[in-house]
């Protein structure tokens, strides 16, 4: 890809997503909710790495959008009401989807060879949980452009939002309802009507493929995009009704986009719309977070950025020399990059051991809590990656609120060749982390 002669530096900034709790969402609805822009402003990129294969930017003038960000509290409420409903369901003998397709324990399936866990059909499945989401931003389409909230995915590929009509997506009476695409409305719509279709953790969400515009940021406008107009998101549950993002969009690779088709990131690099094919994520620790398309902010870390090769393109998936924590460590395995996952997830048996390491307690849900006068004292989580040590604080390991603390990681079982770890938000608060598209590498370095 040829640079511009006037290169493209974007940066959409995350909120946090809300609760599903009824209560917190009227309460969170009383108070103001906006957004802020703030002038430009200068940033360098860091051109002394430790490879040779690094993207390098000049001197570029940042947009900023400014967000909200949503207190932990809220991801408390939302352990609560799985907890809650987990009891339910045992007290009326219901079988749980999340828990039979979490059985399943599939990463993301193949199209052609795998089936719908309960519906009998051919589609693509991913064992993921938006509710746990935590980040979500602003994202364009069509001419004149229709504004929605997504959830930028590294752990996913396809971009959909609701259409107009979709049923299950939504309240009015609940943040004023989802955004939805009205195809009528833009000048640039192109029909596609190819069938679309997705298995989450959390559920399933159906429709059908179309094209229009995207725009990133302000003015990046990535034309004839493939993308994913919903109809119907019932299996998506509660948490997508009550959540802030009204679609997803994936950053993955094209090699796991539903249908094959390009990505946005794809697409804007192919179409000469940024200056490099690289993305960035700086999540503040108790603050805004931002994504930078382009190019990467290093006013945001500490020190130069080490880049480590992917062990395949698919998703953002790295080797790990392994993980220790106490007395409890691993050999060598592996793990994704997602933002779109708040919580580090490992092999069942290790959470445990190291749940049993720091005297955290089971729950109904798979999850653990523990004593809130422990957490000053939590040792330290430490990966390994490419012979360098990635530490988090044991104090950062959980969310904390109104006496209650959740130990931010749990167990989940993936078979081969699915990864081991995902290393979410937890670990992505820590070390900003930039996303290398062209040489199929990530860049770490430690988060201001």
């Amino acid at each position: 890809m040829s640079p511009l002669s006037s290169s493209f530096y974007l940066t959409c900034v995350f909120l946090s997503l809300h609760s599903v709790s009824a209560i917190s969402i009227f309460l969170v609805s009383l108070a103001i909710f906006g957004t802020s822009v703030h002038g430009k402003e200068e940033l360098r990129n860091n051109e002394n790495h430790n490879n040779d294969t690094h993207p390098t930017t000049e001197d570029h003038h940042l947009l900023r959008i400014q967000m909200h960000k949503v207190p932990d509290a809220e991801m408390i409420n939302r352990f609560l009401i799985k907890e809650r409903n987990a009891l339910l369901q045992l007290q009326s003998h219901t079988p749980n989807h999340t828990l039979l397709s979490q059985e399943r324990k599939l990463l993301r399936g193949n199209i052609a060879q795998q089936s719908s866990l309960y519906e009998g059909r051919d589609e693509s499945e991913i064992i993921k949980d938006y509710s746990n989401a935590q980040y979500y931003g602003v994202v364009k389409i069509g001419t004149p452009p229709q504004e929605f909230q997504v959830i930028y995915d590294t752990g996913s590929s396809n971009l959909w939002v609701p259409e107009v009509g979709c049923v299950h997506c939504g309240y009015k009476f609940i943040h004023g309802g989802k955004n939805k695409y009205d195809a009528s409305l833009s000048e640039t719509f192109m029909e596609d009507g190819s069938e679309f279709s997705i298995q989450y953790g959390s559920g399933a969400v159906s429709g059908k493929f179309e094209k229009d515009t995207v725009t990133l940021a302000q003015d990046i406008n990535v034309e004839n995009q493939m993308f994913a107009t919903i109809h119907d998101a019932g299996g998506m549950g509660i948490g997508y009704a009550f959540g802030y993002f009204d679609g997803i969009l994936g950053l993955g690779f094209d090699s796991i986009s539903v249908g094959g088709v390009k990505t946005v990131f794809h697409n804007a690099m192919e179409q000469g719309k940024l200056e490099k094919p690289v993305f960035a994520f700086y999540l503040g620790d108790n603050a805004d977070g931002e994504l930078t398309f382009g190019g990467y902010d290093a006013t945001k870390f500490e020190g130069e950025l080490t880049w480590v090769k992917l062990s395949e393109a698919t998703y953002w998936r790295i080797d790990l020399d392994g993980v220790k924590i106490g007395s409890f460590s691993t050999g060598s395995t592996d793990a994704i990059v997602d933002s779109g996952t708040s919580l580090i997830t490992g092999p069942t048996e290790d959470i445990r051991k190291i749940a049993n390491e720091i005297g955290a307690t089971p729950t109904i849900t798979g999850q653990y809590t523990i004593d809130c006068d422990l957490v000053e004292d939590l040792p330290e989580i430490t990966w390994m990656i490419d012979g360098k040590e990635y530490v988090v604080p044991g104090k950062d390991l959980v969310l904390q609120t109104a006496g209650m603390c959740i130990f931010a990681m749990m167990g989940m079982d993936f078979p081969a060749p699915g990864p081991q770890w995902i290393l979410g938000d937890v670990f992505m608060r820590k070390y900003y982390t930039v996303f290398d598209y062209e040489n199929e590498q990530i860049g770490f370095a430690k988060a201001l």
